[in-house]
């Protein structure tokens, strides 16, 4: 039940999604006899759009959670295992880069099939293996988990497919946007990670005001942003993660 609610939520809940539905009601009801409202309706859809496109706020929405853990700065044991989260090739190009600096680790790629319907059963883990296997990682050092349809659940069967034990070091790779909900859920079900955040859109105050993006770019960062809030509110609320923001902590190096 959860998925289902938090996938359409998830669906609905987008600044751009927002101001689409406020649109046509406006233009519903501007010929109706409620005219003014639907002026007023339209009024607040064009402005809204105009400070998602023109305006940072989706650089402003972003920033806190992307810098809330530092790039990895390695050292230490080399890690036992390395689980990458579906969701963008570009984690599995960075999730490559570290099996091929570390041989002897573990793999673990993680990514179901999201969507809310189905319309076929291929799997996040299915284009991957393609990926892995053009890329020149060899398939069978690789454990592909297949079930997880959100961030909840590939910590549920990451644990469940690897049993992690004490002392073992495993670097957790997702986007950097990504990483405080990721690590949150991976704590609160026991399992200690290492993150190994990538894909700093902004690194420090003046990137922000610099709008250096598209118009469409813009909107997307903002839905983007809205939509990893929504998630972080949804699962401290669920008590999935025990922090909003969840925060980083001192990892040892084993």
């Amino acid at each position: 039940m959860f998925f289902i609610v938090s996938k359409t939520i998830g669906a609905l809940f987008t600044a751009s999604n927002i101001l689409i539905v406020i649109g046509i009601a406006g233009l519903i009801l501007i010929i109706s006899r409620y005219r003014s409202l639907g002026q007023k309706l339209l009024i607040v859809c064009v402005a809204g759009f105009v400070i998602c496109g023109f305006l940072p706020i989706g650089s402003f929405l972003i920033f806190p959670i992307e810098t809330r853990f530092p790039a990895w700065a390695g050292g230490g044991a080399a890690p036992d295992g390395i689980i990458i989260l579906g969701g963008d090739v570009d984690r599995i190009l960075a999730g490559i880069k570290l099996a091929r600096q570390y041989p002897t680790a573990r793999i673990v790629f993680s990514g179901g099939n999201g969507n809310l319907l189905r319309l076929d059963n291929t799997t996040e883990a299915d284009y991957a293996a393609e990926l892995f296997a053009v890329l020149g990682l060899a398939h069978e050092r690789v454990l592909f988990e297949k079930q997880a349809r959100n961030t909840l659940e590939n910590a549920e069967f990451c644990k469940a497919m690897v049993r992690p034990k004490a002392g073992e070091k495993w670097l957790l790779v997702t986007s950097a946007f990504h990483m405080p909900r990721s690590v949150g859920t991976f704590r609160k079900i026991g399992f200690d990670v290492e993150p190994y955040p990538f894909d700093f859109r902004r690194r420090d105050w003046p990137q922000i005001l610099t709008l250096n993006s598209t118009f469409l770019a813009r909107v997307n960062q903002t839905d983007g942003a809205i939509h990893e809030w929504a998630g972080l509110i949804a699962y401290r609320l669920r008590g999935i993660t025990t922090e909003l923001l969840p925060s980083p902590v001192a990892y040892s190096s084993n």
